[in-house]
């Protein structure tokens, strides 16, 4: 299955990516069908795309991950968002505590049942140690 994805480059702490057009089992770093641009977070956000080429590889069943479809749709493409995951991010308003869920409350044994199990551990003939010496 064929993947639009980010292919890291760049130095330590200054990061840039390819966007590439890749096997998905195929190493970060590995062989990669196409180079469809570039993105330079470090350098104020800088992305470079051939868009043209994009639908061409989507319409060939390439399926870009949800980092690459994010910077896409900034990029005014559309139909990006049937690629990005849906982000569910519930955040109680300040003062307020989240509801804890009470831990269900374990029905405990009959004491009756319980007995017997202690009697028969010590009906059971104890064993003296035997000394070497």
């Amino acid at each position: 299955m064929l993947r639009i994805r980010f292919s890291r480059t760049g130095k330590v702490g200054q990061p840039s990516f390819r966007i590439v057009v890749a096997e998905n089992r195929a190493p970060v770093k590995g062989r990669y069908h196409e180079m469809l641009g570039h993105y330079k977070p470090a350098l104020g956000k800088v992305a470079v795309v051939d868009k043209d080429r994009v639908i061409y590889w989507i319409s060939k069943g390439a399926i870009p991950t949800d980092s690459v479809a994010c910077l896409l749709k900034k990029q005014g493409m559309e139909g990006m968002e049937k690629y990005i995951a849906p982000r569910i991010k519930k955040r109680a308003p300040k003062g307020e505590k989240k509801e804890e869920k009470a831990p269900v409350a374990v029905a405990a044994a009959p004491k009756a049942e319980a007995a017997p199990v202690a009697a028969k551990k010590e009906e059971a003939p104890k064993q003296e140690a035997k000394t070497g010496a």
